[in-house]
């Protein structure tokens, strides 16, 4: 018994030992991630946390706002002057702008191709590296003057922006909670609006005032993209998506609901972002200072009200926010077939852009009928299929429009008609095996009873 003590005592030492020691190694190691954060401002390279370990401003949700100002003070500026570019220093006709424009959704396309890309580098890391190309891509346009030139510089500034738009969404929808995303997105949708805001109003502003060129605006835009990267890198960690991704590309039958929204939105945005604004221009005249204008209003609207609309997604659910855009847009459509006042259709411009932040729902209805792992290689596949209609769609609605204007907007309308279809089937509680609500289906079953 006595031997048997000593033996008990023993082991009690050696385990209190053990004990003592893994106390001081994390002491230690605290130590040494306290010395390198103050060395290195905590930075991606030096700090590895999870989402929920992090508060304030170096929280995910203000990563992904800063990331979304960053991406909007490059991609805003270049979208503002791309057209001006193209025919005042390049003489573009519609032949040469059909190309880049073509050369432009390659990479929205080819968007599924980011999950390879993740075998090799993180997510976060695959967003830092978009923001990289998309800066370097718009700063350096106004220096190569040239059609080959103009080409390069779009690609590699699209394939920036789009892979950085699938990362965004990825991580938003791993890092974010599922209760509160919407209003999270939210708000990032709002600071990118203001970086919108800030991009057109320096344009609008000082264009004319100090005599800018293409060049330097490019550059100007591009490298505060840049700068913003480099605060990122050196003051942000690198947070753990939790769930580890599937390295694969995910295509599920029971996505099929999401898939579908997803390319009927990507249909309305083409109509949009191809055949609204040229509305503006080709029937009432627009200028390109009105068309900034424009552009200003809609940021305003976006920076304002997309904070209220996520919360408003929380508050009544997906399916109730979807149906409510796609009801309005039948109207701005229909309105916008037969409308001949320029107020009115500069106000159906604003309406129709307001209308984009409601697709944050389309994300966060994917957000809770996923499995965690499914997120990053769906995100991909969402781009692509996003992207479908971009291929056919400016081509075949531009004969179209040749013909009749208004026909444009009426198919618009029926797109919108289909999205409300659409919407209705996505459950009040959507969640994982509870994707789609055939509604009409139960009430032919009572009515047959």
């Amino acid at each position: 018994m006595q031997h048997f003590g000593a033996s008990e005592t023993f082991r009690d030492k050696t385990a209190l030992t053990r004990k003592s020691r893994l106390r001081v190694e994390a002491a230690l190691q605290r130590c040494t991630d306290v010395s390198l954060s103050t060395v290195y401002g905590m930075s991606y390279f030096t700090k590895n946390v999870f989402p929920n370990e992090m508060t304030g401003w170096r929280s995910p949700v203000v990563l992904l706002m800063i990331m979304a100002g960053a991406m909007q003070l490059s991609f805003a500026a270049w979208w503002n002057l791309m057209n001006n570019f193209a025919v005042q220093e390049l003489d573009f006709t519609g032949r040469e702008i059909g190309i880049q424009q073509s050369i432009r959704e390659i990479p929205g396309f080819l968007s599924f191709l980011a999950i390879y890309l993740l075998l090799v580098m993180r997510e976060q890391t695959l967003a830092y590296v978009s923001l990289l190309l998309l800066g370097l891509g718009v700063a350096v346009t106004g220096y190569f003057p040239t059609a080959m030139g103009f080409y390069i510089t779009t690609l590699i500034m699209s394939i920036g922006f789009h892979y950085y738009e699938t990362m965004a969404q990825s991580l938003s929808l791993q890092w974010l909670p599922k209760a509160t995303a919407a209003a999270s997105m939210g708000k990032i949708i709002s600071v990118g609006a203001f970086a919108q805001l800030v991009a057109y109003g320096l344009i609008f502003v000082a264009w004319k005032t100090f005599n800018l060129s293409f060049a330097v605006v490019f550059a100007i835009a591009g490298g505060l993209t840049l700068v913003v990267l480099v605060f990122l890198i050196l003051a942000y960690p690198h947070f753990k998506e939790g769930v580890p991704q599937h390295k694969k590309l995910i295509l599920r039958k029971r996505y099929w609901l999401y898939y579908a929204l997803t390319f009927m939105a990507g249909a309305r945005r083409q109509i949009f972002t191809v055949f609204a604004g040229f509305l503006m221009v080709e029937r009432f005249g627009y200028d390109v200072h009105e068309v900034a204008g424009l552009f200003l209003l809609n940021g305003a609207f976006n920076m304002v009200l997309a904070p209220k609309i996520g919360q408003l997604i929380v508050r009544f659910g997906e399916r109730k926010a979807l149906i409510f855009e796609y009801l309005g847009l039948i109207g701005v459509f229909v309105t916008y077939a037969f409308v001949t006042n320029a107020t009115l259709a500069a106000s159906l411009y604003v309406i129709d852009h307001a209308f984009f932040a409601i697709a944050i729902a389309i994300k966060t209805y994917f957000q809770k009928i996923a499995d965690p792992a499914d997120i990053a290689p769906t995100a991909g596949v969402a781009f692509t299929i996003n992207h479908i209609a971009a291929v056919f769609i400016p081509v075949l609605f531009g004969f179209l429009w040749l013909v009749s204007p208004a026909a444009v907007f009426l198919a618009g309308a029926g797109m919108a008609v289909i999205s409300l279809a659409l919407a209705t089937l996505i459950p009040r509680n959507p969640e994982e095996g509870r994707e789609a609500d055939f509604w009409f289906r139960k009430q032919n079953a009572q009515l047959a009873e």
